[in-house]
């Protein structure tokens, strides 16, 4: 009896000194809920119908939007997968071997003898995993181009006689259709509008300022961009940035500190996690796009506080993706709202992928959900996927935004965007908004919504295993094997087709893919004969691995 009544007095203490610690967010949460039940049951006493009551599911209704697909493969194809990667690395051991011997000429860059003594340079495995693995399918990668990287690109032949540690040019160039470039509604375009009006702001503004912001200011072009950026999110302010990745990786540390939480997802972008060490926040991660995850963090985050300093954190950052480009998902931005407004958190959205590409207007994910901008409180972006420029914003309440046109070192040591520049986005986003008297804007991102959902429909349709939203024209489409990089990008060069091919160490070592980028550039008969080709590949190759092309089969896919 005594034993059960110490278990119960355990269980009253700790409840009470977790309803101290959290009380003003979960409990209040819990309070207004509480009171929420109280008015339905009123209602419902005074005649009023369940129809009638609103309500929200916590976690967002996802099933309302096309769903994330990540369709798992066997084991006997994971397991065959490592082996492929055991025998590249035997056999690049074998090569370290041969070459220190001399029967094979060293052409790597390596350590100097003479500083043998000092610490290196380099690390022991990236310069092994370059010179033995990397070199070797040198050539899909790095490709120079030679004009605006539109619906087709031109790209500068070359000709590797060492195993693609130098090449040689010959002066040609090849036409292929670009399926590897961010250019989602097309304005990556050489004549129009864009291009007419950013060569006139070169002769009243010149091509830079050739300082920076805190020294002289901004461009004109750029002062009337920030006004239609906050115009076209719908916020009170914003302020842009001359480089995208800084956009992230600078002005994050002045959100947060040391005495703050940044909880940040799994697959969120380099920049994002540059930012959040340069911040010193602490960082905590959760699984890609989990609300059970995100939630799970953030309640032990309330509980127990800082680890450091046994208080409770003074600020909590949630970080996420509109799109993210790996893996072609969108995220439940309504259900970490939710969770957001549960808890008292902050959230940053990085809306680099879907500004421009999502959405009836182009307003990126936070019109795709129907939701507020005003409860997102940090909006990122950036203007060279959707705008075919350069850069990047962060648009929020003025209050932010004067806080980080004070504090962001972008202020201090870059400078402002270069006016054409600027121009060029000024005229692209006029042109989605309507603001130029036509429906141009709203045509291209129909045909991209249109593009995105042919193309992703018909590959699964082939039997090939794609992840992602189908509402996203990002589309990965999973090789696994690390040999089938080089033979996709060859293979698909050699059919005059530019596609991107990734691998280890920018995904997981089982999980390469081929990433297709879609624009509204694109028309039917190019998104066909790229498909025509996957096709043919995938049967050389036995590359069509997912198990749901049956669910597709009889589907008559419409363009």
């Amino acid at each position: 009896m005594s034993r059960n009544v110490d278990a119960l007095c355990l269980d009253e203490y700790l409840s009470s000194e977790l309803k101290k610690r959290t009380h003003i967010l979960e409990c209040a949460w819990n309070q207004e809920h509480d009171e929420e039940e109280e008015e339905e049951e009123v209602k419902s006493d005074s005649g009023i119908s369940e129809d009638a009551v609103s309500t929200h599911d916590i976690y967002g209704n996802i099933g309302n939007r096309a769903p994330n697909e990540f369709e798992k493969i066997s084991r006997l194809t994971t397991m065959s997968v490592y082996i492929a990667w055991l025998a590249l690395f035997v056999f690049a051991h074998i090569r370290e071997y041969v070459t220190r011997f001399g029967f094979v000429k060293d052409l790597s860059s390596k350590e100097s003898r003479k500083l043998k003594d000092f610490v290196p340079l380099f690390s022991d495995f990236e310069a092994f995993y370059q010179r033995n693995c990397y070199i070797k399918v040198r050539d899909v990668f790095e490709r120079p181009i030679c004009s605006v990287p539109g619906a087709t690109v031109d790209l500068v032949d070359r000709v590797s006689h060492d195993g693609n540690w130098t090449y040689e040019y010959p002066g040609t160039k090849t036409n292929v259709i670009n399926v590897g470039s961010y250019n989602y509604l097309g304005f990556a375009q050489a004549a129009g509008p864009c291009a007419d009006q950013s060569a006139e702001s070169i002769d009243r503004e010149g091509v830079s300022c050739c300082t920076t912001v805190h020294e002289s200011g901004r461009s004109v072009s750029q002062a009337k961009l920030e006004k239609l950026v906050a115009e076209f999110l719908g916020v009170e302010d914003a302020i842009c940035f001359s480089m995208g990745f800084a956009t992230n990786s600078m002005n994050a540390p002045c959100l947060v500190d040391k005495h703050s939480l940044i909880i940040s997802d799994k697959y969120n972008h380099a920049s994002l996690i540059l930012g959040c060490r340069l911040s010193g926040a602490s960082t905590k991660v959760f699984e890609h796009n989990d609300m059970e995850s995100l939630e799970r963090i953030l309640r032990d985050a309330i509980a127990y506080g800082n680890p450091k300093t046994h208080r409770p954190y003074r600020k909590i950052l949630i970080i996420v993706e509109g799109i993210y480009s790996m893996e072609g998902s969108i995220c439940n931005l309504p259900g970490i709202i939710a969770l957001k407004k549960k808890y008292q958190a902050y959230l940053y959205l990085d809306e680099a992928h879907s500004i421009g590409a999502m959405g009836k207007t182009g307003k990126g994910v936070v019109e795709y959900w129907g939701c507020d901008p005003k409860d997102v409180d940090i909006l990122m972006g950036t203007f060279t996927k959707s705008f075919g420029a350069a850069g990047g914003y962060i648009a929020g309440s003025k209050r932010t935004v004067d806080h980080l046109r004070v504090a962001s070192p972008t202020g201090y040591y870059s400078s402002p965007m270069s006016p054409p520049i600027a121009q060029q986005i000024y005229t692209s986003m006029s042109i989605i908004m309507g603001n130029d008297g036509t429906s141009d804007g709203a045509q291209r991102i129909e045909r991209l919504a249109r593009n995105s959902h042919y193309f992703r429909l018909r590959l699964k349709q082939m039997g090939f295993l794609v992840y992602g939203s189908n509402d996203s024209p990002v589309v990965p489409m999973l090789i696994y094997f690390p040999t089938m990089c080089g033979f996709y990008g060859r293979e698909m060069l050699a059919r005059k087709i530019g596609c991107v091919v990734v691998s280890f160490p920018a995904t997981h070592m089982t999980e390469g893919r081929v990433r297709f980028c879609i624009s509204a550039a694109h028309t039917k008969e190019q998104l066909d004969e790229v498909l025509d080709a996957v096709n043919e590949l995938g049967t050389m190759s036995g590359s069509k691995f997912s198990r749901r092309s049956h669910l597709y089969k009889n589907r008559n896919i419409e363009w």
